[in-house]
């Protein structure tokens, strides 16, 4: 999408009636014959205006005459004479041969000068000019002067060495007021780390106790011969009888041996099974210390935003009311916790808990010859059962999500397909209506669909330009809203045949986005680098203009009533918040610069695509990227090649889940999963 600067207009200033002829040039006309110059005071003030250059406008030097009796600066006159053969002042015909040097002028100019200098020249100048022009001074009196300059160099060092030494204590108090304040604030965050060590150390003492009874509890279980019996029992089931009966001492009285040599396989068989559960732990204890280690990197790869995220959450919420703190239900709180240590722990746990991105199914439907591959958008239904993708093969193409993930094959058919009569550059499914989806086109047509008929339900063709974005409302079912290049914002109902609402604004609206708490209010990520938050009960204004992009905002994503993401193509997701109006984040990692690569969002984790071809996954508390997944071959050099001809063009979250589905400009569809 092309950009759209505009420059800001400067307003017009009208030209001051005293001024307007400076700057018109040697063929400005005067109106008086004399040289005057109009009123202005240009160069010397307080000098005569008849002893300034009629040209220049300037003390005349080296003061010429013209036959017509107007004097100017030599340089002055000669440079107009080479463009036009006339007086500036009467406009009488001049050549060179018609000026003559006027002495006169100069000399009177000379003692003007003088005079204006002696006027406005300093006392050391005075001073100065007296001893060049040979003024008699005796020995005393210089003596008596040098002793005055002595003196009052003396005292203006001193002076001078005063000031330096204020302004070096005054920086160094302010370096102390600075120093202490980052000194307590370091005892405060010590004191809360101090209490946070020993609240964990007193919770992990408490789990060791209890694993402790856990395994006191199995080794009496194990031991208890009712229970070893039991297994028996439940082998008789799978066709061991014989072995069943020889351990329940099933056999004839009188065949000792046989039992004997069967207490002897039982007890090997025994030992086997000890060995066997042995190994198992050992084995299951290694996989545990090495997803450990993999956990304790990725912190240390991340510790400088894990320490500020640490640090904010326990310096915020440490006054908090206790009302407040069992607001988030998310927030595991135990025994001993502050409320910023559990918010802490549960972002480390998320934060930690993934490290790859790993693929379980793939969609290639893409022709490697054909350029209308394009998926501008990928989207999930209300049940996360079905999903519909489009772009510019003007199709929407509508999936079963547990047939394309359990099933997989090499080419996937959707169980519906819905021609368009133009490119889609964004789809959204009703949240209430499971069957209806909306769809935004090239042409600015806003259309809604049935999937079930396969049919447009309703139609709205108002936008005069492309329409990049559209969104249902989660609260209100009926509603939905568009963005357009027309620079307007529109608002539809699908109960009515046309907008019921409009907003116009000075840049192409890229993207837009219903806050999914209300349908009263809505994002819009603008051309102008700008998202607008609108409550479409007063759209007089935006509630707030929230600015940080450097380009223009290609999407908005709520991962909660406050939080809104935005992407750029300045290489950036934003973190906002909507309530308090401020800048929470901003990540980096991905390369974005010219196409939409597609944002989705969840209450924890960010994703969106790259120019790179890669898929890039943040957490919402961290600058950095968790992981990332690069599309196409396996071979480094074909990676290389078409990370530069491909990039990742739609991505979409299935909620509440680590499942992500992208697509990316090739055509090719793949399901992805957060992986350990």
């Amino acid at each position: 999408m092309e950009e759209i600067r505009k420059d800001p207009l400067v307003p017009a200033v009208k030209p001051d009636p005293r001024t307007s002829s400076i700057g018109e040039g040697p063929n400005r006309r005067h109106e008086n014959d004399e040289g005057g110059s109009g009123g202005l005071e240009v160069g010397a003030p307080d000098l005569d205006k008849d002893l300034l250059c009629p040209i220049c406008m300037q003390v005349i030097k080296d003061a010429f005459l013209t036959a017509c009796g107007h004097s100017f600066c030599y340089m002055c006159i000669i440079t107009h004479l080479k463009n036009k053969s006339d007086c500036p002042c009467c406009s009488q015909h001049l050549t060179n041969k018609q000026l003559y040097p006027n002495f006169l002028l100069d000399k009177l100019l000379k003692k003007t000068s003088a005079r204006h200098v002696s006027k406005t020249a300093t006392p050391l100048d005075q001073f100065r000019d007296a001893l060049q022009r040979g003024c008699d001074v005796s020995i005393k009196e210089v003596d008596n002067l040098l002793t005055l300059l002595a003196e009052k160099k003396r005292k203006m060092e001193q002076e001078e060495a005063e000031r330096n030494m204020q302004i070096l204590l005054d920086f160094l108090h302010c370096l102390r007021k600075q120093k202490v304040d980052e000194l307590n604030e370091v005892q405060t965050d010590l004191q809360y780390i101090k209490e946070d060590i020993n609240a964990v150390e007193r919770h992990r003492i408490d789990l060791y106790r209890a694993r402790d009874r856990y395994s006191v509890k199995l080794r009496m279980l194990g031991d208890d011969p009712s229970t070893r019996n039991a297994w028996p029992l439940e082998k008789s089931h799978t066709g061991f009888n014989s072995n069943s009966l020889s351990i329940r001492g099933g056999n004839p009285p009188g065949n000792f041996q046989n039992k004997k040599v069967e207490g002897k396989a039982q007890g090997s068989s025994h030992g086997i099974s000890k060995k066997d559960a042995q190994s198992g732990s050992d084995s299951q204890s290694l996989n545990q210390s090495s997803v450990s280690m993999a956990r304790k990197k990725r912190i240390h790869a991340q510790f400088s935003d894990l320490q500020e995220c640490y640090l904010q959450k326990r310096r915020q919420l440490v006054d908090q009311p206790h009302s407040n703190q069992e607001s988030d239900n998310s927030v595991v709180r135990r025994e001993g916790y502050s409320y910023g240590l559990a918010d802490f722990q549960s972002v480390l746990t998320t934060f930690t808990r993934y490290s790859r991105l790993r693929v379980i199914a793939e969609i290639r439907h893409g022709d490697i010859f054909h350029s209308a591959n394009i998926v501008s958008s990928i989207e999930f239904d209300r049940d996360d059962e079905l999903f519909a993708t489009a772009g510019v093969s003007r199709c929407i193409k509508v999936f079963d999500f547990s047939s394309v993930v359990n099933e997989p094959a090499d080419i996937q058919c959707p169980i519906v397909e819905m021609s368009t009569r133009s490119k889609l550059s964004c789809l959204s499914w009703n949240k209430h209506e499971k069957n209806h989806i909306a769809s935004s086109d090239y042409e600015g047509i806003v259309t809604v669909w049935d999937v079930t008929t396969r049919q447009s339900l309703m139609e709205y063709e108002e936008h005069e330009k492309r329409a990049w974005s559209v969104d249902f409302s989660r609260t209100e079912p009926s509603m939905l809203v568009s963005g357009s290049d027309d620079c307007k914002v529109k608002v539809w109902c699908t109960k009515e045949e046309a907008s019921v609402l409009n907003i116009d604004m000075k840049a192409n609206i890229c993207c837009v986005k219903y806050n999914p708490g209300s349908s009263n209010f809505i994002a819009v990520g603008s051309a102008d680098h700008h998202i607008h938050y609108y409550d479409l009960r007063n759209i007089s204004q935006p509630l707030h203009v929230f600015s940080g992009h450097k380009k223009a905002v290609s999407y908005v994503k709520f991962l909660s009533n406050n939080e809104l993401a935005s992407a750029s193509t300045d290489s950036t997701l934003r973190l906002w918040d909507v309530k308090d109006n401020l800048p929470v984040r901003t990540f980096r990692g991905h390369t974005n610069e010219k196409n939409f690569v597609g944002l989705t969002v969840n209450s924890e984790y960010l994703a969106c695509g790259s120019e790179t071809n890669e898929v890039y996954v943040y957490h919402k508390e961290i600058t950095r990227p968790v992981t990332s997944h690069r599309f196409g071959s396996l071979d480094m050099e074909e990676a290389e090649e078409e990370a530069g001809s491909y990039f990742i063009s739609a991505v979409c979250w299935k909620s509440d889940s680590p499942t992500m589905l992208t697509a990316n400009s090739q055509g090719t569809i793949k399901v992805l999963v957060l992986a350990a």
